[in-house]
């Protein structure tokens, strides 16, 4: 994971960190826009350079030989868009991003990665520093995107987070095999239940949040809701965001946070189902208890995984489409 421009976590973390009551906690864990060409050359100075308008139009070139052929440059507004600028050195932002995430390259490789501006003091940056961390990183059922360095601004209160840039979705070449359905599952319910035992709820699962490299490899994105949960016996929160929304969050009531996390993961196997276009009679049966109406009968995560480790152990005994529909 380490990069030319070798970066210390925990020192980072010193650096980075202030006092919760100095700061207004919904200003700190709101998206930021900022303005990417003042920040140029110092992330750059760290090895990386955000794209100009030369890597759009090779990026969609690489990607599209016959785009002009085929008419479709039409639809792709990032490649219209760089085809209209002059200045083949100027910042290109991929206008499909949201303002705080910009796509770059690895100075040292040519590697693409994707730089996301956060707050200083935000929950995101500190459960990304927290998962990225040595002791965690060594966790096999830890799932987070691999990040590549942590740039601070502080005169800004501002902190880039540069990662891998994988797929744009969970199943970016769907219909895809079996096998990577229940790979990608599996990826997807380890991260969750490595997150929920180390007290962290993620609060915005879905297919767009879980990713690919296209090598089998899975991994979670955007922690931008996720929160720490300091209450042991009886956590209680209350909730109304994220992609996918439980009825006990309804009219502002306290939650259990980590049943929300299970309902949206019922979700995300339903989906995953459908976009694979397999149907799993074991996988919906799972998927539908974790869909309960009142949240203390449904599973927590571990149950989840275990019941899941179980069902693919059986798939791999089974003789070849004997109990899969398409």
């Amino acid at each position: 994971m380490a990069s030319s421009t070798e970066w210390d976590l925990e020192s980072l973390a010193s650096s980075t960190s202030s006092s919760p009551s100095s700061c207004d906690e919904d200003e700190v864990n709101a998206r930021v826009s900022p303005d990417w060409a003042k920040y140029r050359c110092h992330i750059e100075r760290r090895g990386y350079r955000l794209d100009t308008v030369r890597d759009v139009k090779d990026h969609y070139r690489h990607h599209c030989s016959n785009i002009e052929k085929q008419g479709v440059h039409v639809y792709l507004s990032g490649y219209h868009r760089a085809l209209a600028r002059s200045d083949e050195d100027a910042l290109c932002k991929d206008v499909g991003l949201r303002e705080s995430l910009f796509r770059a390259t690895r100075c040292l490789d040519g590697m693409k990665v994707m730089v996301k501006a956060v707050h200083r003091d935000s929950r995101e940056l500190d459960i990304v520093r927290y998962l990225s961390a040595p002791a965690q990183q060594c966790d096999p059922m830890n799932h987070c995107i691999p990040i590549l360095d942590l740039i601070d601004a502080p005169q800004d209160n501002l902190c880039f987070i540069v990662m891998e840039e994988w797929s744009a979705n969970m199943f970016p070449e769907a219909p895809i095999s079996f096998g990577c359905l229940m790979e990608s599952l599996r990826h997807c319910i380890e991260h969750i239940t490595f997150m929920h035992r180390h007290r962290i709820a993620h609060f915005d699962i879905s297919p767009h949040n879980f990713l690919t490299d296209y090598n089998g490899r899975y991994a979670c994105i955007d922690y931008e809701l996720s929160r720490r949960i300091d209450e042991i016996s009886c956590p209680r929160i209350s909730y109304s965001r994220g992609s996918e929304i439980p009825p006990e969050t309804e009219h502002g009531r306290l939650c259990n946070p980590f049943m929300i996390d299970v309902w949206a993961l019922g979700v995300l196997i339903f989906r995953a189902c459908e976009l694979a276009e397999f149907h799993v009679p074991e996988l919906m049966h799972l998927a539908k208890s974790m869909l309960h109406e009142n949240p203390d009968k449904r599973p927590p995560v571990p149950s989840v995984l275990k019941e899941f480790q179980r069902i693919q152990a059986m798939m791999r005994k089974t003789l070849h489409g004997h109990h899969i529909s398409p």
